[in-house]
Parts: structure tokens; C-alpha cells; sequence
């Protein structure tokens, strides 16, 4: 498409007639934007008609320099005017007068209202106006300074009653307790086990061993030493039997302890009669005799002393008697069901478990003495 490029001669006037000096147009006179919006309202210009007003092609503001300046076809290359120092084009100037939506006012407003003295809402102060008594109000100035009282006032409400304080009190201890008692129940429930049955193992590591070596003989015991294992095969307990029935001594160390002291002493088991009594934990420090009330009539229970195996069998149970009552124990002890003088073994521990109310017993009956040189009897083999 051919440009229209209409021509004038020096002095004439820009919108209007020719001025002072003729011209060679004879189109139609420029009497000002309107008309120069017709003379350029045909269709190859944006689709519009001609007598379109000539705002659809100007910005909304009147652009520097006072002068309208009409939009640009870069196609046509229609009146091209070179452009301002500073690189800024007419579009860019235009989008730069161009009305701002909504949002963007209210952006700007909150902008200019953050630099004439924050965006503190009516009635906030900023950090430390409490003690400096001054804030930012609605508009953005200084509140008046705080009066003493209401200082005071203020002061006063943030710190704790002492309600709260008490409550605080009251609440660390009992935290405080709750975790030692965790830690105890911890400590009786698992570690006194982990440490009773590893040092019960070494015991019976080292009687055997030394029964091997031949340095332990039979005879008399000190209290707190190891002489014998106890099997329990149903129970797959192999424990050894210690002197005494001391707690720190024997029984804490994961032992059983042999009644040997005072009114308490009751026969060795090579005793030709008479009854051997043992005593054990059932809950913590190994508990060995834990599960001794799942024992049956005929289970085998087996002394192992250092030339002989001694062979008994499960007889009876009492499952609840009173700690004091030590009648369990006489040569021919009272509930086991028997009559008369023989060779028995009693074993006691603490009834329910994990208290130490009462004691449960359970009695068995000599079946078979075995000397250690014929080798293991069947109930420590099957």
C-alpha cells in the first residue's frame, strides 16, 4: 500500500491553512485534530470510517510537548516521527498515561501511605511503644504518650498472677514426676533383668568351670556362693542356686537362694531326707521363677550339683499363701499333700506378680539321683 505523505512548504501551519505561503495540497484544509482524524478515518487505518473522531487514535492525555501525536502503522510507515531523546517511543508514553485499574490505585495509595509513616492500623503502636508511650495512629502521626497509670495498667496485665504462676509450678512437677517414674518403671522392668540374668550367666559359667578344674568341692557354703544349677526344663530356665537367701547378695543377682539360716534352714539335697527349699523373684532382677504357676504334676525339675544330678518331679501347688507362712518348708511341709518323711524340694516366690503380697509355692518329690559320671538324666536330654 502506497503511503499518503501530504507536503507543505516552509511557514505553513502544522493543523491549519497554509499560513502566510501557499501550498501545493489541494486536499482538504487541516483545521486541527478533528479534522486531520477524518482526513485519516479510511478503512486501511484500523478499519475505521471515515468521520471517525480523531481520540480513537491519540492517548487519552495530552502528550508532551503539547502537541497531539496520532497512533503509528508500522506497516504503512504513515507519518513517522522520529523519536524523543531517551529511547521513549509514543506507545510507551501512552501506556504510561493510560488510566490505572482499580488495584493498581489502591497499590499506590498504600505505597504512598507506608512512606508518610506506616501501615499501622488505629489505636496499634509499634514494638516498644510500651514503653515509650507513642504509636502510629490511623494517619500515620504519633499517638500521645501513655499517662502513668495507664503504663502502669499495662504492666500490670502482662505479667503472670500468681494463679498462673502456681499452675506453672504444679504442672512442671508433676511432668517432672511422670518421667522419673517412667524411668524407674524402665529401669525395674527391663534393665534389672538385662543386668541379674548377665551376671547370673557368669556364675554358672564359672561353677562349671570350675567344677571342671575340680576347685569347688562338696561341703559347706558361704552365703552368696554358687553351688548347684537348677533346670527347669518346661520352663527352659537354667539358673544357678546360691548359700542364702540375701536380696543383693543372691536373689537381685538373678540366683535362687537356698534357705540355709535360723529357723529357715532347710536340707541339701543329698540329704537322705528332709525338704531343700529355694526362693526366687518372679518379676525383675531375671526373674527365674516368673512362670513356675504354669508348672504340671510330673514336670521335671533337676539339681545339678557338682558329682550328682538330682531328679524331682512336680507334686503339687499352692497358689496363694500368706508370707508368713513358713510351715511350706518343714521336713514334711504342710499342703504339699504328703504324709511322710522323704526327700522334697519347695520352691517360693511373690504372688501376683509384681507385688509381694502373698507367696506361691509349688512342691516337688525326689524321682531319680544320677551320678554325674553316667552322664545326663532323660530329662535334661529329651
Amino acid at each position: 500500500m502506497t503511503a499518503l505523505r501530504p507536503e507543505r512548504e516552509s511557514g505553513a501551519d502544522a493543523y491549519g491553512g497554509a499560513g502566510g505561503q501557499g501550498s501545493s495540497y489541494d486536499g482538504p484544509s487541516y483545521e486541527g485534530p478533528g479534522a486531520l482524524g477524518e482526513w485519516y478515518g479510511q478503512e486501511p487505518y484500523g478499519g475505521q470510517q471515515v468521520g471517525q473522531s480523531w481520540d480513537a487514535y491519540v492517548p487519552a492525555e495530552e502528550p508532551r510537548g503539547g502537541a497531539y501525536e496520532p497512533l503509528l502503522d508500522e506497516e504503512t510507515v504513515a507519518l513517522r516521527i522520529p523519536d524523543p531523546p531517551g529511547g521513549t517511543t509514543t506507545a510507551s508514553r501512552s501506556a504510561s498515561t493510560a488510566p490505572e485499574g482499580r488495584a493498581a490505585r489502591r497499590k499506590a495509595a498504600k505505597r504512598r501511605h507506608g512512606r508518610r509513616g506506616g501501615s499501622h492500623k488505629a489505636g496499634e503502636t509499634t514494638e516498644g511503644s510500651a514503653g515509650s508511650g507513642t504509636g502510629h495512629g490511623p494517619e500515620g502521626g504519633r499517638q500521645a504518650p501513655l499517662s502513668r497509670v495507664e503504663a502502669r495498667r499495662r504492666a500490670k496485665a502482662r505479667k503472670a498472677s500468681p494463679a498462673v504462676m502456681a499452675s506453672r509450678a504444679i504442672g512442671e512437677v508433676f511432668i517432672t514426676t511422670g518421667v522419673l517414674m517412667l524411668l524407674f518403671v524402665t529401669y525395674q522392668l527391663w534393665w534389672t533383668n538385662v543386668r541379674a540374668q548377665a551376671q547370673a550367666g557368669k556364675e554358672a559359667s564359672d561353677l562349671q568351670s570350675d567344677w571342671a578344674n575340680g576347685k569347688r568341692n562338696p561341703g559347706a557354703f558361704e552365703p552368696g556362693q554358687g553351688f548347684a544349677l537348677l533346670h527347669i526344663p518346661r520352663l527352659d530356665v537354667v539358673v544357678p542356686i546360691a548359700e542364702g537367701i540375701d536380696s543383693k547378695r543372691v536373689l537381685d543377682r538373678g540366683m535362687v537362694g537356698h534357705y540355709a539360716e535360723g529357723a529357715l534352714k532347710t536340707a541339701m539335697p543329698d540329704a537322705k531326707t528332709g525338704n531343700f527349699g529355694l526362693a526366687g523373684h518372679r518379676n525383675t532382677h531375671g526373674e527365674p521363677f516368673r512362670y513356675i504357676n504354669r508348672l504340671e504334676p510330673g514336670d521335671p525339675i533337676v539339681v545339678e550339683t557338682q558329682d550328682t544330678y538330682y531328679v524331682y518331679k512336680m507334686a503339687s501347688m499352692l497358689p496363694v499363701t500368706s508370707p508368713k507362712n513358713v510351715s511350706v518348708l518343714d521336713p514334711v511341709p504342710k499342703g504339699s499333700g504328703f504324709t511322710a518323711p522323704g526327700r522334697y524340694i519347695t520352691l517360693t516366690t511373690c504372688t501376683p506378680e509384681f507385688t509381694s503380697k502373698y507367696r506361691l509355692i509349688v512342691w516337688g518329690k525326689m524321682a531319680e539321683e544320677r551320678p554325674r559320671s553316667k552322664g545326663k538324666p532323660d530329662a535334661l536330654v529329651n
